[in-house]
């Protein structure tokens, strides 16, 4: 519980924690209570210094919410929007406090408490708008936080290929791998061109012998950021999928990651820096009936990185777990789904990146955080697999079903 904590107010002055606190608990207690439990009659909102009563009241509570939602949400993820935004709300309170004292009490009075309970407020919108340095999100290249190479999986296309672009950019040299070598050698040229090395190795890491090959194949490098994407789906239903596939599958997707991690995380941890990437999916956060092999691998990456996040993340090593919903790659053909819109590969990519170090998890799209954070904590589980099924369904090949 401490070392949660630790985790959760580092990084802030005291003060900015201390909002942070108090925006959470009006978001998740106050503002639900004033909204759903308050009587009508009893309830009021203030506004610019004007008093709102009864249904005025609830609605205008309405916006109050997502303020403070929004806010607390700034501060634990350190947004950079909140300087401006967070001093427009307090000063719109100073402002506030003044007019709501001048306007009750008048004269002298009124003018001189309405200064004396505006000028905290002031002061707090101030700190805010001159607070921007805690907020940039600007930092060092990854080359510079982690080291020179990287080993990608699943490189040859989609979010892999983008993962390497990304990374070749930010100066860190890549070793590529998947099975088509062809398609390794034009990414790999593709690199150089940007200024780094890199280096192909084609492997079939559904294999024994191909996770093996691979390590071999880098024993002379320091590898200090390893990003475990290689992965296949396979949609269907269950008893007419052929069992050699859905063996690979779990090979590829859960054994390949352990057995990579494994062998890089000691020397990462030894150096005192590094980073492991693991792409999951949104899939991962529920069963999904004609999908329900791939849904489970997913489950199993997501417990896995989160699970090192926390024993790697007081030693310098950075973990997290990407979980994309439906993007536009080879994904959907290669499992067997009907064609359908997804997220563009590069978006994808770049948000494991920028989430590197802060969090152990991060879901690609706010509608894919959303369907995820409905299903698994708001709805009965049951009807959670009906509706994931149904949209399987709508995806899946009829001589499937």
């Amino acid at each position: 519980m401490s070392d949660w904590l630790r985790d959760v107010f580092r990084g802030r002055p005291w003060w900015m924690n201390g909002l942070m606190v108090f925006s959470a608990y009006m978001a998740f207690v106050y503002v639900p209570w004033d909204l759903f439990a308050k009587p009508v009659a009893e309830d009021q909102e203030v506004w610019f210094g004007l008093l709102f009563e009864g249904w005025s009241a609830k609605l205008l509570a309405l916006p109050h919410w997502f303020v403070y939602g929004a806010a607390a949400y700034g501060f634990r993820r350190m947004r950079p929007w909140v300087p401006t935004w967070g001093a427009l709300y307090v000063g719109q309170i100073a402002f506030g406090m003044a007019v709501w004292s001048i306007a009750q009490l008048g004269g002298l009075t009124g003018w001189l408490l309405g200064l004396i309970s505006a000028v905290p407020f002031a002061f707090l919108a101030h700190a805010l708008w001159s607070s921007t340095e805690h907020f940039d999100r600007g930092r060092a290249k990854l080359r510079d936080r982690y080291g020179e190479w990287a080993l990608v999986t699943g490189a040859s296309s989609g979010i892999g290929a983008e993962f390497a672009r990304a990374l070749a950019r930010e100066g860190v040299s890549c070793v590529l791998s998947a099975r088509r070598e062809d398609r390794l050698l034009a990414l790999a040229a593709e690199l150089e061109r940007l200024g780094v090395e890199s280096r192909a190795v084609a492997g079939d890491l559904a294999t024994r012998e191909g996770q093996d090959g691979l390590l071999e194949a880098v024993a002379d490098l320091q590898i200090d950021i390893l990003v475990n994407n290689a992965g296949v789906g396979y949609a269907g239903r269950f008893d007419l999928l052929d069992p050699e596939r859905l063996r690979n599958q779990v090979e590829l997707n859960c054994v390949a990651p352990v057995v990579l991690s494994r062998h890089f995380a000691p020397g990462m941890r030894e150096r005192g820096r590094g980073a492991l990437i693991f792409s999951g999916s949104v899939a991962g956060r529920q069963p999904l009936p004609l999908h329900g092999v791939y849904s489970a691998t997913k489950a199993f990456d997501l417990l896995l990185g989160e699970s090192l996040f926390c024993e790697l993340r007081d030693v310098g090593v950075d973990v997290v777990v990407l979980e994309p919903g439906s993007t536009e790659t080879e994904f959907q053909s290669t499992a067997g789904e009907l064609p359908h819109a997804g997220e563009s590969p590069a978006e994808v990519a770049q948000v494991a990146l920028d989430a590197l170090g802060d969090q152990p998890a991060v879901i690609s799209g706010w509608w894919n955080w959303l369907r995820a954070n409905l299903a698994t904590r708001l709805l009965p589980r049951p009807l959670v697999l009906y509706v994931a099924r149904d949209v399987v369904r709508s995806q899946t090949p009829r001589e499937l079903l």
